[in-house]
């Protein structure tokens, strides 16, 4: 499912279950296990999907069914976000495809966000599939999302190709789909060369209000 390895200072770090990258406990274990691995041994970490498919969020096999099962998943998703809201390092996500759901909630939860150019999906489709966001989501939502698009990408479950998902605030930038792992690890190497104690003290400081929110 995960693949990491080192490529400089930055840890490279791609998701693929060979489906729809849907965000199980296995998931959550592995992305969690990496970005500790990479906050001991690497300067900034770029993290990948799988051709097409970035993530389609939530294991709906599992959250579907409700129950103590489906809470257990939602809140150890909500942890695995809040550690990527407030890793020390620079964090960058190569957007591969559509993102959906807690697909886009990692989005939301990154430093810089490049997405690939192409037919794909990216939002919160919860009021769609009748689902209200838990507390952390409206927490990553509030502080990344335009302001100008928060009523359609919150309440109305909005769904922006690439182009408007930039407008919206769910990616920084729009490459071609050949330029994407080349632009994503030079933005890594980039802000890899920051000081990392000033970058991690101001990342902290300014998201600070809404880590709080998260459990």
């Amino acid at each position: 499912m995960l693949n990491y390895q080192k490529n400089g200072e930055v840890a490279v770090i791609h998701i693929d279950d060979g489906k729809a990258n849907a965000i199980s406990h296995a998931f959550i274990e592995a992305l969690t296990d990496a970005l500790e691995r990479a906050r001991n041994e690497a300067s900034a970490v770029a993290l990948f999907g799988r051709p097409g498919r970035f993530s389609a969020g939530f294991d709906l096999s599992v959250v579907n069914a409700g129950g103590s099962a489906a809470q257990a998943l939602v809140a150890s998703g909500g942890a695995m976000l809040k550690a990527i809201y407030s890793h020390p390092l620079p964090l960058v996500v190569g957007c591969t495809g559509h993102a959906i759901a807690a697909g886009a909630l990692i989005l939301l939860a990154a430093d810089s966000r490049i997405g690939t150019a192409g037919d794909f999906k990216i939002g919160l489709n919860e009021t769609f599939i009748g689902a209200e966001l838990p507390p952390f989501a409206l927490a990553h939502a509030e502080d990344r999302l335009s302001k100008r698009h928060q009523t359609a990408a919150i309440i109305q479950a909005q769904l922006y190709d690439p182009i408007g998902a930039v407008d919206a605030g769910f990616l920084d930038l729009v490459v071609e789909p050949d330029d994407l792992m080349e632009d994503t690890l030079a933005e890594a190497a980039r802000l890899a060369a920051l000081p990392n104690a000033a970058y991690a003290g101001n990342k902290i400081a300014i998201r600070k209000p809404f880590i709080e929110r998260m459990p």
